[in-house]
């Protein structure tokens, strides 16, 4: 059930990028992970090598750690595979 739902988001979100912006273009990615060094370092690692700007942030009381990523991508494709990468790691929030 899950993943039907997810393919239905998937599906609106790429209309919507392709309707909001002309591609190649910069995405920002935004992430709520639980404050741990291993989940961090994986989410740095599926966006390391392709010249995105990651600014982290903790929470006042340390427990949780935002990221807001951003980088350029060639197409709306592009943005829903990092998604979905993102997605394979326990616990992190998408906004």
């Amino acid at each position: 059930m899950e993943s039907e739902k997810s393919e239905e988001f998937y599906k609106k979100l790429k209309i919507q990028l392709e309707d909001t912006s002309k591609w190649p273009s910069n995405y920002l990615y935004k992430f709520i992970v639980p404050t741990s060094e291993e989940k961090i370092n994986q989410i740095n690692a599926i966006f390391d090598n392709i010249g995105a700007i990651i600014e982290s942030k903790k929470s006042k009381t340390g427990k949780y750690t935002s990221l807001s990523i951003t980088v350029r991508l060639k197409n709306p494709d592009a943005v829903i595979k990092k998604y979905k990468e993102v997605g394979k790691i326990g616990g992190v929030i998408s906004l």
